[in-house]
């Protein structure tokens, strides 16, 4: 089956074929960096990674451009509350952007631009709009003229009829069309600024992605991608101003937008009280849990963020970290007894139907939730197989490696479970070696007594034990 992905341009599911072949030139719209991201954009975030690593995956040579947005009213304004100067703020908050990434196993990409580094560029594209009549000086501000654009509003599928009959938009007499949007702005007392051929200023927010897009990947690039809400207006202006300077050359070939992210079934907002940054979800679940939870919903689904469907996220997580888990003890074993090969060809079969659902579900738009139904169905098998035969064989190497790899392409590291002590507390491992011993010699003395408030003690401090035939096991929960 060839990878066919949902273009917001058509409206539609397309085959996917590259500008050139096995190779795929990508952008995204990265954070304005006034602050830590907050939950709408890790979920955009994570989803571009994990589609940049199915096409890794595919074989695709991939060239991952993400931007920061790193001037902007937004960051001026942050700037002056925090009596600091907007450019340093910005630089603070690239940084912060980086540690939150890690948490969320992002990968980095190849190019991470920012917005001031490429301002002369800027004013190229500025300059040569202004020469084609499709933009227009006044007082030393830019603006586009989006009714010189006869196909201005064709990703929305919005009219400029539409668009001036319902929006709310400030009398500015100094527009020729109140739609036109700022391509430069000039500078305000106290504002950082650049020299142009309009006077000192900054650019808009739009321009800045055109210019870094087109210098590191040129017209006609593969994927611009980005969320839903950056549909109107951001994405519409920037393929009236790319397209317009590239006089009609397609600029991007295919749209990608993910769903809005609700926060208890509200949209989320800061005046709600229901707004939260990565960060401080971070202090409550481990990255590897809210990157679970974010591509469990198909990316293109609403999906409604709260603690409960967190949580379920993370049981789902530990069941999968425990196949793992128990298919490594298994495979450290020395064989007691021949593992039936009737049994371990079933492993092989489990395994690579796991990849055929896997790939299948991929390649129908990066369907994340139905590629996870393959990994849980492979990890049931491991489960089953490790219950009978507890020990070493080629079958359960196969399945392991298969459920591991087709984890890490969704960027899930089975191998750092949520919120278990595993994760490396060696003093927690060393007193709890020495809890099982006590408890297991109260057990050869048939001492229940002992044994069930040891266990139940440890139940009510979070640890789980689970007695097996190898012994047992315990789990922070």
């Amino acid at each position: 089956m060839s990878l066919r992905l949902f273009n917001t341009m058509s409206h539609q599911k397309e085959e996917f074929i590259p500008r050139e072949e096995g190779k795929v030139a990508m952008y995204t719209c990265g954070p304005t960096v006034y602050n830590y991201f907050h939950v709408g954009n890790g979920r955009m975030l994570v989803v571009f990674d994990m589609i940049r690593r199915y096409l890794l995956y595919k074989g695709y040579d991939v060239t991952f451009v993400q931007n920061f947005t790193d001037i902007d009213d937004k960051i001026i304004n942050r700037g002056n509350e925090e009596g600091m100067d907007p450019l340093k703020l910005a630089e603070k908050y690239i940084e912060e952007y980086f540690k939150d990434a890690k948490a969320l196993n992002l990968m980095t990409a190849s190019i991470h631009p920012k917005a001031t580094d490429h301002i002369p560029e800027m004013i190229e594209i500025i300059k040569g709009l202004e020469e084609s009549g499709l933009a227009y000086a006044v007082e030393g501000d830019v603006y586009f003229a989006v009714d010189k654009l006869p196909t201005y509003g064709k990703l929305s599928g919005r009219t400029l009829e539409d668009m001036q009959a319902g929006a709310r938009v400030e009398v500015e007499e100094r527009k020729h069309n109140p739609m036109d949007f700022a391509l430069w702005k000039s500078a305000k007392p106290g504002e950082p600024y650049w020299e142009s051929p309009w006077g000192k200023g900054r650019p808009g927010w739009h321009i800045e992605c055109t210019a870094m897009s087109l210098k590191y990947l040129g017209a006609g690039f593969d994927i611009h991608g980005g969320g839903g809400d950056l549909v109107f207006p951001h994405h519409e202006n920037e393929i009236a101003q790319s397209e317009g300077y590239l006089h009609g050359e397609t600029f991007a070939r295919y749209w990608m937008h993910n769903a809005f992210l609700t926060v208890n079934q509200q949209k989320m907002s800061k005046s709600l009280g229901n707004f939260f940054t990565v960060r401080e979800i971070l202090e409550h679940f481990p990255g590897e849990v809210i990157r679970f939870y974010l591509l469990g919903t198909h990316y293109r689904s609403p999906l409604d963020f709260d603690d409960e469907n967190l949580r379920m996220a993370q049981k789902g997580l530990e069941r999968l970290q425990t196949s793992i888990r128990l298919a490594d003890e298994a495979l450290g074993r020395q064989v007691e007894k021949p593992v039936d090969n009737a049994e371990d060809q079933k492993l092989i079969v489990a395994a690579e139907e796991a990849q055929r659902e896997f790939e299948s579900a991929m390649d129908d738009d990066f369907n994340s939730a139905l590629a996870y139904a393959s990994l849980f169905e492979l990890g049931k098998v491991i489960n089953a197989h490790v219950q009978a035969y507890p020990y070493n064989s080629v079958g359960l190497q196969k399945a392991r490696t298969a459920l591991w790899e087709l984890a890490d392409v969704l960027g899930i590291d089975l191998a750092h479970p949520a919120n278990n002590a595993e994760a490396g507390n060696e003093k927690l491992d060393q007193v709890m070696d020495l809890l099982l011993e006590v408890r297991a010699i109260a057990r050869k003395k048939k001492d229940w007594e002992m044994s069930d408030l040891i266990r139940d003690r440890l139940k009510d401090l979070g640890i789980v034990l689970e007695d097996t035939p190898q012994g047992a096991r315990w789990t922070i929960k």
